[in-house]
């Protein structure tokens, strides 16, 4: 009777793994109408020849010009402190700049600030700005 009972039970659980395959099997092939296998291959050929183009890229950029590999620091240091002593030496004993000669008389052409005072000319922008404005040009003085 047991084992009956076992035999039974197996046939049913094989049933629904039967029909369990059965409804997979069917959500897979409309699943994979939606797929193009040709269109996955295009696409990885795509993505290799991007890379690929990339590394080509990164070559590029990473390209020596003749800079020698096993530079000495201290040799550079020394180069870029003599260079530094250079320049500095230059900027002390340059010539101070003087006024260019057709600049000379441009002094005198100038017109002179005279003596301005301030105060009264911020009350006389205060009194323009306080003018009530009327929208009539005939109040403007040039």
């Amino acid at each position: 009777m047991e084992s009956a009972k076992l035999a039974s039970e197996n046939m049913q659980n094989t049933i629904v793994q039967i029909k369990t395959m059965e409804q997979t099997n069917k959500m897979l092939k409309k699943q994979y109408k939606g797929v193009d296998i040709e269109k996955i291959y295009q696409l990885q050929d795509e993505m290799a020849d991007l890379l690929e183009d990339t590394n080509e890229i990164q070559e590029l950029m990473g390209r020596s010009y003749n800079v020698p590999d096993d530079v000495n620091e201290q040799d550079l240091d020394a180069e870029l402190e003599a260079l530094e002593a250079e320049w500095n030496f230059e900027q002390e004993n340059k010539p101070e700049a003087e006024t260019p000669s057709y600049l000379d008389d441009l002094n005198s052409k100038l017109p002179s600030a005279g003596n301005i005072n301030l105060s009264e000319l911020d009350k006389e922008l205060d009194d323009i700005a306080n003018k009530p404005n009327t929208g009539n040009l005939e109040n403007v003085t040039t």
